[in-house]
């Protein structure tokens, strides 16, 4: 981030109000994104289990770090929203809030009587944003599912792994962040936009399924032009071509080489001292075969560390492929300050630099369901012994 003006600095949702109904990853995640950059999001669990992320996974203290890692910079309150009370108390919320984020199925907001229609009757202005999988309509829209079952209906796991292999799956969940995170971070954030000048806000319907399907831009490209997509392995991006693809090292580890451009295949065949592979850049089938063979032979020659001295010096694209324990320490990354400590445990920076942004404090997730209840009652006008009534009926 480049140094803020003190007259000008300020976090760009500053002031923004989220209430996040969310469980597990989609939701939380998104709403950490948006409390990054300034807005005060509260989390809203119920009055069981709350979000169940809490023990989901290695342990990390008292929470989970599955938990820890997408719930920084949040307050969390415990609300029984089947009690007409606990209804009462979250509408009286909605009206000073900008955004309600929710990841129920389809209908349960109707049914709890908080459909986007109540909450706008209370305040015209709020976003609601809902997260799904397959969305708010359709004949799928009741269906539960998971990122493996989004990637397959959107083909994006027909596109993933090795020639000849079955589809491979992956722990970076392309529906759960690409869809339902990154989604939800621009549907509200674009309705946010158009809130703040009509007066009125809008039901963002956020789809993984619809959001992965949406990102398929080279595989689209095959059906327009051939009418159906490359078996995986054979496309351009996934190793069916020498100059974009994976190699393992003298070690067992491996090399990334992106040198798509010919200016980049040129000069890896020159570092290599083997102009001979020059015209097998983007050769396929039975050449390109023989020239991903040669290359491969070559990589393994040498360990990945000789292969990182090499190339750190040649600006060609090609790269070590790291573990994340060790790309929490890449000096890329660390100089970016995308590895930060919120009290004591190590967590992914914000992905984005924003310039006259003061430095945000980093707050650790709420360890307790519930455990700013008092306070954000408190500040809402419910009284000590109105609290305690409402805690010996179970409604926070």
């Amino acid at each position: 981030m480049t140094s803020p003006d003190n007259a000008r600095a300020h976090a760009p949702l500053d002031g923004v109000r989220i209430l996040d109904l969310t469980r597990l990853l989609p939701g939380p995640l998104a709403t950490q994104h948006l409390a990054d950059y300034g807005a005060e999001v509260i989390k809203v669990e119920d009055t069981g289990a709350g979000d169940y992320a809490r023990s989901m996974g290695a342990m990390g203290g008292d929470t989970s770090w599955f938990y820890q890692v997408v719930n920084r910079n949040k307050r969390s309150l415990r609300l029984d929203l089947k009690q007409a009370e606990g209804r009462a108390l979250f509408l009286r919320l909605v009206e000073a809030a900008d955004v309600v984020v929710e990841g129920f199925r389809p209908g349960v907001m109707e049914r709890l009587g908080l459909g986007y229609a109540a909450l706008a009757e209370c305040n015209p202005r709020v976003v609601l944003c809902s997260i799904t999988g397959y969305g708010q309509s359709g004949p799928y829209a009741a269906r539960a599912g998971h990122d493996i079952n989004y990637l397959g209906y959107a083909g994006v796991l027909d596109q993933l792994g090795c020639a000849d292999g079955p589809p491979a799956l992956s722990n970076l969940q392309i529906g759960d962040l690409l869809g339902g995170t990154m989604g939800a971070v621009m549907g509200i954030l674009a309705a946010l936009f158009d809130a703040r000048g009509s007066g009125r806000g809008r039901h963002v319907d956020v789809s993984m399924t619809d959001a992965a399907f949406a990102h398929m831009i080279f595989p689209l490209a095959e059906v327009l032009a051939h009418g159906r997509v490359k078996p995986r392995g054979e496309d351009l991006l996934t190793g069916g071509v020498p100059c974009y693809g994976v190699y393992e090292t003298a070690d067992g580890r491996h090399m990334a080489v992106g040198a798509l451009e010919d200016k980049f295949w040129e000069l890896l065949c020159t570092t290599l001292e083997r102009r001979d592979l020059v015209p097998g850049h983007l050769a396929t089938g039975a050449e390109g075969a023989r020239v991903r063979a040669e290359l491969a032979a070559i990589f393994r020659s040498r360990s990945q560390q000789v292969w990182v001295e090499i190339f750190d010096r040649v600006d060609c694209c090609v790269t070590p492929v790291l573990r994340l324990e060790e790309s929490l320490h890449d000096r890329q990354l660390q100089a970016r300050a995308m590895v930060v400590e919120v009290e004591g445990t190590r967590q992914f920076g914000p992905a984005v630099r924003m310039g006259d942004m003061p430095p945000m404090p980093l707050r650790a997730a709420p360890v307790s369901a519930g455990a700013d209840t008092e306070a954000i009652l408190d500040a809402l006008g419910v009284d000590a012994e109105t609290r305690r009534r409402l805690s010996a009926a179970g409604v926070i």
